[in-house]
């Protein structure tokens, strides 16, 4: 009990981003045609178009690696009391946000970029607080 109330802010950071990361593949695998859909009216005039497919299937990858190390890291702190997977987690998440980023750019979709940035700004310092911790 000691150890998930001395690392409440690490483990709350790293319940948010396997919430975060868990919905968002439940929302693609569950409703993919419509998720394709979106994706391709929103990058239609752009040269994502024809990598979209390919890209999705990537982005899901990377999201469950995410949601794996993170959900690997909460066990680890609580039981070793060591930050490696949730350092991965949280490296892996500012990763998939870049490229969501990068994705919002092209497709000039401005306020939809701004909104990566809250959960850059929480992966980014969990990444600083896994890398100068324990």
């Amino acid at each position: 009990m000691n150890s998930i109330l001395n690392h409440s802010t690490e483990l709350l950071i790293l319940i948010f981003l396997v919430i975060t990361y868990i919905m968002s593949i439940i929302d693609k695998l569950s409703d993919w045609k419509g998720t394709i859909l979106f994706l391709k009216s929103h990058f239609k005039n752009t040269f994502v178009l024809p990598l979209l497919p390919v890209t999705l299937v990537i982005i899901l990858i990377l999201e469950l690696l995410t949601t794996v190390f993170c959900s690997l890291g909460i066990f680890e702190i609580i039981t070793e009391k060591t930050t490696y997977f949730s350092l991965l987690g949280s490296v892996f998440s500012c990763l998939v946000l870049l490229l969501f980023l990068l994705g919002q750019r092209i497709a000039k979709d401005f306020e939809g970029a701004r909104h990566i940035t809250i959960y850059f700004t929480v992966s980014v310092f969990a990444v600083y607080l896994f890398q100068h911790h324990f």
